[in-house]
């Protein structure tokens, strides 16, 4: 049974499509283009949507490919035959007519897909966002183009996420484990990526160029949606977040950034991060993403989750049993925490409505603000 948590916003939420069709030259296969396709979720009011119908949750591509490259035990028939295969939002519903936006850009991660993430954006879009979500093609379990192309994983990849990989891979469980300053394990990490992880970095410099387009795209054509006067907040789940992370240090419109769980894979060294910074973790890997809470000039506040695995910061969290793999807590839980630190950081540092987060620990989470490191 697949439980969906509603949007707890005062909007209802619409959303659309687009692609951006051969953008550049795909560097995984030299001579031919890379598209990106964007879902976009913005606030519709509520009785604009009363009758509507709400789109399809998961498509059989994205079903398809999280098997094969994800192994995830999803039944898509099954799923279809439930009726329980929608989501809470609307294509297409009627806009606010005169009202804008502040746009968030969220990223998924490596080998995910465009709407794994759906239930945070749903929620951070029924309270008074646009967001807009990035398919990564090839880097993504499948990509589905608006005109039906279906863009498979490529598994080169993978495979050389770390290389050697058996070598990588225990040098970066090492880490996690290891003692010392945030700036002891942010160095340690950064000389293992330079080491092991070139694919890795390579990627993210293609998914930068990806979203550097969607805003291109977006203010062309979305001016009348989306309200850019206070700079582009910039999330993401694992690489997605690496990346937002990377926009942050290097582009001034991106004014604030949060990162789910991703770790510190880019090329950073000896760059200051001038943003506030939101990094959500699991306990399990907490220590190797020290990079994010040094060299800043803005306050950084990292929030670590217990109970929870990195794959589970998504939907995919509210589709399977509690386990070791997914983590003990409950997903309901987890989903209002994660929803309630990505609003109050937005809310303070997009829409400047606030002076400064506030964020309450409880048993699911704890958050430490780290102040300014450097001037």
């Amino acid at each position: 049974m697949l439980k969906k948590p509603a949007p707890s916003g005062e909007y209802a939420v619409g959303t659309f499509t687009y692609t951006i069709y051969n953008d550049r030259e795909e560097v995984l296969f030299p001579g031919t283009m890379r598209s990106i396709a964007v879902r976009v979720y913005y606030p519709v009011r509520k009785e604009s949507a009363q009758g509507m119908s709400k789109i399809r949750y998961m498509n059989k591509a994205n079903a398809d490919g999280l098997k094969k490259v994800m192994h995830a035990p999803i039944d898509y028939d099954k799923l279809e035959a439930s009726g329980e295969n929608v989501s809470d939002c609307y294509e297409n519903a009627p806009r606010i007519e005169g009202v804008k936006f502040p746009p968030v850009i969220f990223s998924h991660g490596l080998a995910s897909y465009r709407e794994a993430n759906s239930f945070l954006l749903l929620d951070i879009a029924s309270h008074g966002y646009v967001v807009l979500s990035i398919a990564h093609p090839r880097d993504g379990s499948n990509t589905e183009l608006d005109d039906g192309t279906v863009v498979p994983f490529h598994k080169l990849i993978m495979k050389k996420q770390y290389d050697p990989f058996l070598p990588g891979a225990m040098k970066v469980l090492k880490i996690a484990k290891d003692k010392g300053t945030e700036r002891e394990i942010s160095d340690k990490f950064d000389e293992f990526q330079k080491k092991y992880c070139s694919m890795i970095i390579s990627r993210i410099t293609e998914w930068k160029k990806d979203t550097l387009s969607v805003v291109k795209y977006s203010k062309e054509n979305l001016a009348d949606l989306i309200d850019f006067d206070n700079g582009i907040a910039v999330a993401g789940h694992s690489l997605g977040g690496a990346t937002a992370y990377e926009l942050c240090l290097d582009y001034d419109e991106f004014v604030c950034g949060a990162n789910i769980d991703g770790a510190p894979f880019g090329d950073n060294t000896g760059k200051i991060l001038r943003k506030p910074f939101l990094q959500i973790c699991c306990k399990a890997n907490a220590a190797v993403e020290a990079r994010y809470l040094v060299d800043h000039t803005k306050p950084v506040y990292k929030a670590v989750f217990d109970k929870m695995q990195h794959a589970f910061f998504s939907d995919m969290k509210h589709m399977l049993k509690p386990s070791f793999i997914s983590g003990k807590l409950d997903p309901d839980v987890m989903h209002e925490n994660c929803c309630k630190l990505h609003l109050e950081f937005f809310d303070t540092y997009l829409k400047k409505i606030k002076d400064h987060p506030v964020f309450e620990n409880n048993e699911a989470v704890t958050v430490t603000e780290y102040a300014p490191d450097v001037s």
